[in-house]
């Protein structure tokens, strides 16, 4: 019995259609555990709907891939001098965020990031006149900007994108493909009116594989129920039961990315409120699991285990049994599924 992803693949593949529409010349992006699903299955689906150019995070996502996926790879994470020698093939393309990276490139085929109000990595302004020599020695594939997903300062991404393209246009810099991420429909449409002589690519994974959150369900087999009453102990810590009710082992665990959750950013007063609410019930060993049952998220007994988690349902919901399955509410880019079934 197993944790389970269950995929409505048409209502999936068709929400896929409704992106691909959106943004022509898009570039999937597939990386880290590829958003859930998995980098082969990811890879199938970029080839059956026609891309010709894969997007992944590091050297060595693409050195696994290159056998899944038969059109280019882009290599998201930028080269750095000191880094390890990955054998690639031709088709791969390299992410440079700086002049020093582009002349380190040698023959290579490149795609020049820009430095965008992320702050993250790319190269300024006033390297741009740098840039001439260095990108004679390299196959440009094209420059490239990642925007943030939120504008507090109440910043124009259009605006942003065309701020960049000017400067590169003053600098003589060619202009024939601009790589983009985080537009929306119609912000990817004005640019690509205002600039017909480039073409622009969306790099999309979040939106495109998981935009339909109604196309997939995870869920967890229950494997063992056993009944347990008030104060009686259980687990490896021993605990006391808090109540009369069932101990249910369900599978999924930390294996799985079950228990293990990565920040979030709080906005509001309620968001953060139930994050000090949290906070305070973890102290006294009360952590709220993400399997559901009954219509309600159940407690952890106690930490998720390896590849289980043990539930407390209490006596007054209905008795859970064995081979039956609870729906858990998980974060796609960190759960790991022993199955994916279709349906």
């Amino acid at each position: 019995m197993a944790l389970s992803l269950y995929v409505d693949t048409d209502r999936w593949r068709a929400h896929q259609q409704t992106v691909i529409q959106q943004f022509p010349g898009i570039v999937p992006v597939c990386k880290g555990n590829g958003y859930g699903f998995g980098h082969e299955r990811l890879a199938d689906e970029a080839t059956k709907f026609g891309a010709d150019i894969l997007a992944v995070g590091t050297t060595y996502e693409a050195a696994r891939t290159k056998d899944l996926f038969g059109g280019d790879l882009l290599v998201l994470t930028p080269f750095r001098k000191d880094e390890e020698p990955v054998p690639l093939p031709d088709r791969a393309i390299r992410s440079v965020s700086s002049v020093e990276g582009v002349g380190l490139m040698r023959g290579a085929r490149v795609v020049i990031e820009v430095m965008s109000s992320m702050k993250r990595h790319g190269v300024s302004e006033q390297d741009l006149p740098r840039l001439h020599a260095a990108i004679d020695e390299v196959r440009l594939e094209g420059f490239a900007i990642h925007l943030p997903l939120d504008r507090a300062d109440g910043s124009d991404a259009v605006e942003e994108v065309i701020g960049w393209m000017d400067r590169l246009r003053a600098a003589r810099l060619p202009l024939d493909t601009m790589f983009v991420s985080h537009l929306k429909p119609e912000e990817f449409a004005v640019l690509q009116q205002q600039f017909p002589q480039t073409r622009f690519r969306a790099r999309i994974g979040t939106r495109l594989w998981l935009g339909d959150h109604a196309a997939t369900e995870y869920r967890g087999a229950i494997l063992d129920v056993t009944r347990v009453t008030k104060g009686e102990r259980f687990g490896y810590r021993q605990a006391k039961a808090t109540g009369d009710g069932w101990l249910v082992v369900v599978a999924g665990g930390t294996s799985h990315g079950v228990g293990l959750e990565s920040p979030k950013a709080l906005h509001g007063i309620t968001p953060r409120a139930k994050g000090v609410a949290r906070a305070g019930l973890a102290t006294v060993n009360r952590n709220l699991s993400p399997f559901v049952w009954a219509g309600k998220q159940r407690w952890f007994a106690e930490p998720p285990h390896m590849q289980v988690s043990i539930l407390f349902v209490p006596a007054d919901a209905p008795e859970p049994h064995v081979g039956e399955e609870l729906t858990a509410i998980l974060r796609h880019t960190t759960t790991t599924v022993d199955r994916t079934v279709d349906r």
